[in-house]
């Protein structure tokens, strides 16, 4: 199964059909009038559906299990066939197709079996997925109108002991999404540089602003109180997306002190100075945090 540790639940939603042909317009008044031996077929077919909904995981090897929170299957009935339409959501880390079409194949599959003795030419035919929404699909991923500078904080890569490794992981991450990396540097936890870093990215005309490292409670960690007094605003949902999505990770998050805010129409973050940490605030707020620039340029939500 495919890793998805690292996504956050959105609401997905997804609609499947299945289209069941009979060979003779009676199959169909049939089934309009309750007369199939086997029973109501429609209501059958649904209920197949509604349980084949939620075992899909048990079904298809590689499916995630996850939450069905919401099932609904129409019909449409036209004089040779019946078009069936699941609509399936859930609030998740994964979408909901497969769900959906699996649903949707089982209540044909149902009205085949009840229908048969009726009808020996029924076939089942377009099985697929009509619509989704929620996750990737739906979100924008090239952003190459935005630039970004990355700073490092920290006392000992400054002095060439050890190696950057969180710099370079927010690096890659903003480069996934087009944002072009127009300066990155290296600085000591020392409050003087890290405002002077603020205020040269600001007057490049910088939109991303990125700290890593110095969030933490050590003497040392001076990151949040010398960027605080240069933000016009602060984001605190931001900040607590960041927390949140680490804290169901690894509990000593609830320590970290990430900071969010904008100077000007330019968004600062300052994220844990661990490669790990600062990977899993990249994941927890990107691309999302990016509708900011839409807002921060008088568009509405």
């Amino acid at each position: 199964m495919i890793n998805i540790t690292h996504k956050s639940p959105t609401l997905r939603k997804a609609i499947a059909q299945a289209i069941v042909k009979v060979s003779k317009p009676e199959t169909i008044l049939a089934v309009k009038n309750h007369g199939v031996p086997k029973g109501d077929v429609l209501e059958m077919a649904k209920t197949a559906g509604l349980f084949a909904a939620k075992r899909t995981a048990d079904m298809i090897p590689d499916c995630h299990p996850l939450p069905i929170e919401f099932t609904a299957v129409s019909y449409e009935l036209g004089e040779m066939e019946i078009k069936v339409l699941v609509e399936i959501h859930t609030i998740y880390k994964t979408g909901v197709e497969v769900e959906a079409m699996h649903a949707a194949s089982v209540v044909a599959l149902t009205m085949y079996d009840m229908l048969k003795p009726l009808d020996k030419g029924i076939s089942i035919e377009q099985i697929k997925l009509i619509e989704k929404r929620g996750g990737k699909s739906d979100q924008k991923t090239d952003f190459s109108e935005l630039s970004a500078a990355v700073i490092v904080c920290s006392d000992s890569i400054a002095k060439g002991v050890g190696e950057d490794k969180s710099g370079k992981v927010i690096i890659g991450k903003l480069e996934r999404f087009g944002i072009q990396v127009l300066d990155y540097k290296v600085i000591p936890d020392d409050s003087d540089q890290i405002q002077s870093a603020a205020n040269d990215a600001l007057a490049l005309g910088i939109d991303i602003l990125i700290y890593t490292g110095g969030t933490g409670l050590s003497p040392r960690d001076l990151t949040p109180e010398s960027l605080e007094p240069l933000l016009d605003r602060r984001i605190p949902g931001i900040e607590e997306a960041i927390r949140s999505y680490g804290q169901q990770r690894v509990p000593t998050a609830m320590l970290s002190r990430s900071v969010a805010g904008t100077m000007g129409k330019m968004l600062v973050l300052a994220l844990p100075g661990s490669a790990a940490g600062a990977g899993e605030s990249m994941d927890a707020v990107f691309p999302a945090v990016l509708h900011a620039f839409k807002v921060l340029s008088g568009e509405r939500h």
